[in-house]
């Protein structure tokens, strides 16, 4: 699968994801950017497999989600139907917002308006990237569920209208992709991608599947395309968030991460790690998701104040 390929079709039940992140040179803002073919956070979709199980449309439950942290914070994620999605190998849009790759480089035109407050998110964003990653990784036995790295080691150009900002970073882009619902299959996960020395950088995967089997990836990045697996380090507990989220990381054995929460929700938290891989501290991206969580009743009640539909109609 060519995680690069906009067109890959997506089966019913299923999803497609596109994720970009990239923190800022002088270290006062970040950036993540994630487009959505079947949404698998939407409370919608969620209702659409309940009713229609295995043959709920992900096309009809499109979004772009981008979250913006530093002193002019946003957060946007508005879903729409199908007749708002229009995408061939190099081009996805969905609604206002637009990926493409131009070359070797990915632009991503956005144009989205947070909830509940109404702030808006207008400008670009332009990914580069030395090399592309090419293989997939399963997360389940039977291979259900695949992480694609696309860019692990990148540098990205923000230019923002609204807020006003203008910063280059370090960047890192993937794609996941599957056949059913996460939580069909996962009760949670941990990961965090961390920037190395020379521009390399190193991923970790921790998932604990449905069925109670654990499954780990450590993987160190090389700038110019290589890719090779190491010894992932003890798992260290991190402080859990206000929701109760449960978060934990690897680090070599003397080392107390520290982490810094960017997004803070029922059953996700987003943060910003230093800690030590490969014998060297690292400072990087590090996400936490409880899908027993996010399958409550309350928080899916919950999440459509975040996470407005336009009608099928709207773009």
């Amino acid at each position: 699968m060519n995680a690069r390929d906009f067109s890959a079709p997506v089966p019913p039940g299923g999803y497609r994801w596109w994720y970009v992140d990239a923190t800022s040179d002088d270290g006062r803002y970040g950036l993540t950017v994630i487009a959505f073919i079947g949404s698998v956070f939407s409370p919608y979709y969620a209702l659409a497999r309940r009713r229609r199980p295995g043959a709920a449309d992900p096309h009809a439950h499109c979004a772009v989600n981008v979250a913006l942290y530093g002193d002019k914070r946003r957060w946007a994620m508005t879903e729409r139907g199908a007749s708002a999605l229009q995408r061939d190998a190099r081009n996805l849009r969905i609604g206002p917002s637009r990926l493409h790759w131009d070359g070797d480089a990915l632009t991503i035109e956005l144009d989205e308006i947070g909830a509940p407050l109404p702030l808006r998110v207008r400008g670009s964003v332009r990914l580069h990237a030395p090399t592309f990653a090419q293989d997939a990784f399963a997360l389940d036995a039977d291979r259900r569920h695949l992480w694609l790295p696309i860019a692990p080691c990148a540098r990205v150009e923000v230019r923002l209208s609204e807020p006003a900002l203008q910063w280059h970073g370090d960047a890192y882009a993937d794609s996941n992709a599957g056949s059913r619902a996460l939580e069909q299959d996962f009760t949670r996960w941990h990961w965090s991608r961390s920037s190395l020395r020379g521009g390399d950088t190193a991923v970790l995967y921790d998932v604990q599947r449905r069925d109670g089997t654990p499954h780990s990836l450590a993987l160190h990045f090389d700038a110019d395309g290589g890719c090779r697996h190491f010894a992932a380090p003890a798992e260290r507990t991190l402080p859990g968030t206000r929701w109760g989220i449960a978060r934990a990381t690897r680090s070599e054995a003397d080392t107390s991460p520290q982490v810094r929460t960017l997004e803070d929700t029922p059953f996700y938290a987003r943060s910003l790690l230093d800690t030590r891989l490969l014998g060297e501290p690292v400072h990087g991206v590090h996400e936490s998701l409880d899908l027993e969580r996010f399958s409550s009743g309350w928080v899916q009640m919950l999440l459509p104040f975040r996470m407005p539909r336009r009608s099928a109609w709207a773009t």
